[in-house]
């Protein structure tokens, strides 16, 4: 089931709902963030790295635990490039159904893979983003309490049920706005579009004035306004 026209609706009611979350950034300036969830992988994630790399783009990388074991150096590659670095749990488990302690040894994990792949120090990596976007108001209390902070999404193309290279494409185009954060995939499920999607849309965001930046720096817009 694809759920893609519902994210639009969604994100205008969740986002004052739950505004301890970062759903984007400043509505007045031309930053967005381009975010990448569930890896790295070995086959998609450095052909994802090549195509940042021609076009010079920050990007942000919300990972598994499990691939960055699985693949340290890929990881290693994402982090010696520049790019910003955030969990995505371990073995993307929905957060809600986890006890607070399996919940917290999730990201602990995954917080002890990136420091052995990368020698980021776990007060490094404390950007969340909930698997499947799904979190209950404990679970953020959680997150708040244990000093990681929360990063959701403002345009959702549902790459992962791959409708083709050309829809997301189209469906990002028409989404994106000041402020917006992008999430695609570079994991199992479709990660196998994510270069050539990335190839396509980067060029004709750069024409349009976009600036890409980290999450990090969408959080400052947040605290200065």
């Amino acid at each position: 089931m694809q759920f893609y026209p519902l994210f639009p609706v969604l994100h205008p009611i969740l986002k004052p709902t739950f505004p301890s979350c970062l759903w984007g950034g400043d509505c007045n300036s031309k930053a967005i963030a381009l975010s990448f969830d569930d890896g790295p992988h070995p086959q998609y994630t450095p052909k994802l790295l090549q195509v940042l790399d021609r076009y010079q783009i920050t990007a942000n990388f919300f990972w598994l635990g499990a691939c960055v074991n699985r693949s340290p150096s890929i990881a290693k590659e994402i982090c010696d490039r520049g790019h910003w670095v955030g969990l995505h749990g371990y073995d993307h488990r929905n957060f809600p159904l986890l006890s607070p302690k399996d919940l917290r040894d999730s990201l602990e994990k995954t917080q002890a893979a990136v420091y052995h792949a990368c020698n980021l120090q776990p007060e490094q990596v404390r950007d969340v983003r909930p698997p499947n976007g799904l979190f209950t108001p404990t679970t953020l209390n959680l997150l708040h309490k244990w000093n990681y902070r929360t990063v959701m999404w403002s345009v959702v193309p549902e790459d992962w049920v791959r409708p083709g290279v050309t829809t997301v494409v189209q469906r990002v185009l028409k989404e994106v706005t000041n402020g917006s954060i992008i999430v695609l995939h570079d994991g199992a499920c479709g990660g196998e579009d994510v270069a050539e999607i990335t190839k396509i849309l980067i060029p004709q965001l750069l024409q349009q004035g976009y600036q890409f930046v980290t999450v990090d720096e969408l959080w400052l817009q947040a605290r200065r306004r």
